[in-house]
């Protein structure tokens, strides 16, 4: 208790620059000679911390304190408080006073400067959010119902190391019991999820997960200029042709959610390699008209 209270004194001092011991006494609901014992402590750990008697004085620190013991330079300081702002917008993070201490700390108001909304996703996800988010702090075994790219369903017990937001999704880096291996899970596949009290003592790999592990096939695609913008909101390397076409090479497994993309684009796109899959798009097309006949 006495530890938080000394911090504490310290963010009110940068904050008020001076206040009185009786207010400090009124605050932490203390004694003012519990006060001037933890000023002495402060005092003897380093902190410049002083008392000045009198109608005015009070309890206040040297100025330039900060500026003077900070190894953090100012654009880093202004790097850290934008970062807890960006923190502060995401769902399921728990709130906390850190950004307005560090403010006082570096003496600088934090700028909002970005907003993120996460309202389209479903209550379900939220709920297995949470739950993963609590078994990767918590380092709990978690066991969940999933459904892969080429849509088999398998229970898996794994270990979750890392939750890992890319290309417009939430997925979850595990070590995997079932298969023996690290994975990565996507979110939106999980239709079930049970955090169990066992833990683990595994930690976050030094690599990087590597996607190759999943074989991948080269795609090339001519998108029609009707598509430019999704071309430019789905895709960071293209070129046109002559007649003002797209055409784009990509790299995906290939599954079902593959061909359910390309077949997306509809009459805006053709599939030029590999000639194979060409011959798979216009299987399916033909399939799925027979639906409308």
């Amino acid at each position: 208790m006495q530890i938080n209270r000394l911090f504490e004194i310290i963010y009110i001092l940068l904050d008020k620059k001076t206040v009185t011991a009786d207010s400090l006494a009124e605050r932490f609901e203390v004694s003012r000679r519990t006060i001037y014992r933890d000023i002495e402590l402060l005092s003897q750990a380093g902190i410049p911390v002083y008392t000045n008697r009198g109608k005015r004085g009070g309890i206040s620190l040297l100025d330039n304190f900060v500026l003077d013991k900070s190894l953090i330079s100012d654009r880093e300081q202004s790097a850290i408080l934008s970062a807890l702002v960006a923190m502060s917008m995401l769902p399921n993070i728990e709130k906390t006073e850190l950004e307005n201490r560090l403010s006082a700390l570096f003496q600088k108001d934090s700028a909002s400067w970005i907003s993120v909304d996460f309202s389209d996703w479903n209550s379900a996800q939220k709920t297995i959010f949470d739950k993963l988010k609590t078994a990767v702090i918590e380092k709990r075994i978690v066991e969940m119902e999933y459904v892969n790219s080429f849509g088999q369903k398998s229970r898996r017990i794994a270990e979750p190391l890392q939750l890992w937001f890319k290309s417009r999704s939430w997925y979850l880096i595990a070590y995997c019991r079932t298969a023996g291996d690290y994975r990565l899970f996507r979110l939106s596949r999980m239709r079930s999820v049970t955090v169990y009290n066992d833990s683990f003592e595994r930690e976050m790999p030094d690599y990087q997960y590597e996607e190759q592990k999943v074989h991948s096939t080269k795609v090339v695609l001519k998108i029609s200029p009707e598509m430019e913008h999704r071309v430019y909101d789905e895709f960071e390397k293209f070129k046109k042709d002559v007649e003002g076409n797209f055409i784009v090479t990509m790299e995906y497994p290939e599954d079902e959610w593959l061909y359910g993309y390309l077949m997306s684009f509809g009459k805006y796109a053709r599939v030029l390699e590999p000639e194979r899959m060409v011959e798979m798009m216009k299987k399916r097309f033909e399939e799925s008209l027979k639906n409308y006949l």
